[in-house]
């Protein structure tokens, strides 16, 4: 017969065999590459943009799983005290390991220092759980 501390062990000893040592977190699960800025065309336009110029902030995102996944690219831009000022995203689903550009586009309303933010979550705006760590863009616009 086993006493309550052998059990515990057992079951210990039971949840740990099953958990694979590989396995993601949850932070890991995409990956978001190349951030900049590109023209309707797709073509670099550069960090300094121009009042009223529409531009697309785009990356690479991957997914890194050996499974689908749904995602919403979503990017938020911040002015210098740090209002946010746009707002977009966009929804997919990533086949296992499939990489994609995607974007979505700003034209900018007056002259400064902005940051775009870009995330990539499982579920927007329910279930808004990171797929992977956000990055950023500084912008100048002039």
């Amino acid at each position: 017969m086993l006493d309550k501390g052998t059990g515990l062990l057992v079951v210990l000893v039971i949840i740990t065999s099953i958990t694979p040592a590989y396995a993601l977190t949850e932070l890991e699960r995409a990956s978001i590459d190349n951030p900049n800025l590109v023209n309707a065309f797709g073509a670099p336009v550069g960090n300094k943009i121009n009042v009223d110029q529409q531009i697309q902030i785009a990356a690479d995102i991957t997914n890194q799983q050996e499974k689908t996944q749904k995602f919403n690219y979503l990017v938020q831009v911040k002015d210098s005290e740090d209002i946010v000022v746009k707002v977009a995203w966009f929804s997919g689903e990533l086949n296992p390991h499939q990489k994609w550009n995607t974007s979505v586009f700003w034209i900018p309303q007056s002259a400064g220092e902005f940051t775009a933010e870009i995330f990539v979550w499982e579920g927007f705006p329910v279930n808004h759980r990171g797929l992977t760590e956000p990055v950023s863009i500084q912008i100048s616009v002039s």
